[in-house]
């Protein structure tokens, strides 16, 4: 791992990438071999929405923006391009549909082919993912006993049913971080994260079932063998084909052959970048914090968890098994949530004005009206919320679970935004607190949760999640643990580490850690824990009346 150049030659510095795809924003970052982040470049990303939960966006708009960024970050850190040790993408678990050649398809009703990408959050797919829920197959018992529409299959039934056509004319589906590494290098391979993770792939067994895809109505992929949906699975941060093909290369101003990594879902690389502090990733429960949140808890041996997606084999850390739960909507919650709001509009404006976040400006004022970060809760008093706005991922897996809000007057002031603000985060923790406790009724004991994520960066943020879910919250050294999760694999496919674990270990460190309150502010939160439940079930009893 030296960068020891000839004395009579300039060194040249040895670097990773990571690349991650958002929801909204494709993102590129360049980091040393000891973790730190030189540079890092964004480019937003559009998202169409239709009637009916539809969300869409552009492979080909993805792809530009991903060459975009590493170009845009390779000329800030001012690093040769011939120093690239490897590059590893992470991105959405959303649905690219390909045709011959690579042509995209119109996955909805705009007829706009440039529209080629089922988005992770769009739920056109209820009804397929419920038939098939009823239909019940062995291989769900690894999907937590119930498949989401979030994941692939029911997508790809949804397509075949309403829009056979384009069924008919898909040359491949990818997941979209397979999609990423194949436009890098040409190779097909999945990596075993997305296919085990979202489209039924039995990792520990090596295989597709066929008997799953016959009785769900999608026996044509088993019959073609599945050379539309993967036929070559490989581990993260496996070295896929040539590396980076000429064209790609030249798309992204590097050298070609540079090490590309089979890719991971953008959740998983977060867990990839913070999980490894202690060296026992069993220990720490990996919690990324963005649009939407994502929980994942590495184990030993298979446990199965009633609600929570897994057991998966291999898919986060090689050779463990990953249990997968979070919060269909987090980040996006808060945002939702504060929408709603009468003074939403001047705050926005503030923050705006200020170029930062709205929930930043009010985290901002929420901690300079306290002494201790912990007394925020005191400030949402009366005020409760279940922030279920696109229904429940886990421990219930429900996606007609909907909001709830509960003790709103009719205050139009700033300081009533505020608490609106604290009663949604301790919302979002007390979600977290019954995953955590679920996980842990089956088997699956956690020591700390380790955060990651856009939304997750406040301190206020990570205090309030400690308390509201009775663990201690540790914040990584890397401020963009989700790029340097991906760096990881482009390390190990460019052979920097022997492998993930020691690669994990090597560029994972505690930069802070957040401790659950005191007693008396911790009985607040276990009283205010029994009414989230109790509004959960209350909502979960008369949604039909």
């Amino acid at each position: 791992m030296s960068n020891a150049a000839h004395p009579s030659e300039p060194a040249v510095l040895r670097y990773l990438i990571g690349i991650d795809v958002g929801t909204g924003s494709a993102r590129a970052g360049i980091f040393d071999l000891d973790g730190r982040m030189l540079a890092v470049a964004k480019r937003d990303i559009t998202l169409f929405r239709e009637t009916g939960a539809l969300v869409e966006q552009s492979s080909t708009e993805i792809w530009h923006a991903v060459c975009a960024v590493v170009r845009e970050a390779v000329a800030s850190a001012g690093v040769d391009p011939a120093g690239a040790v490897g590059l590893g993408f992470d991105a959405t678990c959303s649905l690219v549909v390909l045709g011959e050649g690579g042509r995209p398809l119109a996955v909805g009703p705009s007829e706009d082919s440039n529209r080629d990408v089922i988005v992770w959050m769009d739920h056109r797919a209820v009804a397929q993912a419920e038939r098939i829920n009823e239909m019940g197959h062995d291989v769900l018992r690894y999907v937590g006993g119930r498949i989401s529409p979030e994941m692939e299959t029911p997508k790809i039934l949804w397509l075949k049913e309403n829009r056979p056509e384009t069924f008919n004319a898909a040359w491949q589906f990818f997941d979209l971080a397979d999609f990423l590494t194949w436009k890098a290098t040409g190779d097909l391979a999945r990596s075993t994260c997305t296919v085990t993770c979202k489209w039924t792939y039995l990792a520990h067994e090596q295989r597709w079932d066929p008997t799953y895809f016959e009785k769900i109505g999608l026996g044509a992929l088993a019959e073609e063998r599945f050379i539309r949906i993967g036929t070559n699975i490989v581990e993260p941060g496996t070295p896929l084909g040539r590396g980076l093909s000429e064209e790609a290369a030249q798309a992204m101003g590097l050298k070609p052959g540079t090490a590309v990594a089979a890719s991971m879902i953008d959740a998983h690389a977060g867990g990839i970048g913070t999980v490894g502090i202690g060296g026992r990733p069993e220990d720490n429960l990996a919690y990324v914090f963005g649009t939407s949140s994502c929980t994942m808890t590495s184990t030993a041996a298979p446990i199965f968890v009633p609600g929570v997606w897994g057991p998966y084999y291999s898919a986060m850390v090689p050779g463990m098994w990953l249990n997968e739960g979070g919060q269909s909507a987090a980040g996006a919650a808060i945002d939702q949530l504060l929408s709603f709001h009468p003074a939403a509009a001047d705050a926005q404006a503030r923050a705006t004005s200020q170029r930062i976040p709205l929930p930043v400006l009010i985290a901002d004022a929420v901690a300079e009206k306290v002494s201790q970060a912990s007394e925020a809760v005191r400030l949402a008093q009366g005020l409760h919320v279940v922030p279920e706005f696109l229904g429940n991922r886990a421990p219930f897996a429900d996606p007609h679970a909907r909001a709830i809000i509960a003790g709103l007057g009719m205050e139009y002031d700033f300081d009533s935004l505020i608490a609106l603000y604290v009663a949604g985060l301790c919302g979002i923790g007390y979600g977290l607190r019954q995953i955590i406790e679920t996980q842990a009724e089956a088997g699956a004991r956690v020591q700390r949760v380790v955060i990651s994520g856009g939304a997750g960066q406040h301190h206020l943020v990570r205090q309030i999640l400690a308390d509201a879910c009775g663990m201690q919250v540790i914040a990584t050294n890397s401020e963009e643990p989700v790029l340097l999760g991906s760096a990881i694999l482009g390390a190990v496919a460019g052979g920097a580490f022997q492998d993930a674990g020691s690669a994990m270990e090597s560029l994972c460190g505690v930069a802070a850690v957040y401790s659950p309150a005191d007693s008396s502010t911790a009985e607040i939160h276990d009283k205010r824990y029994a009414s989230f439940k109790a509004f959960q079930e209350l909502a979960r009893t008369h949604r039909e009346v």
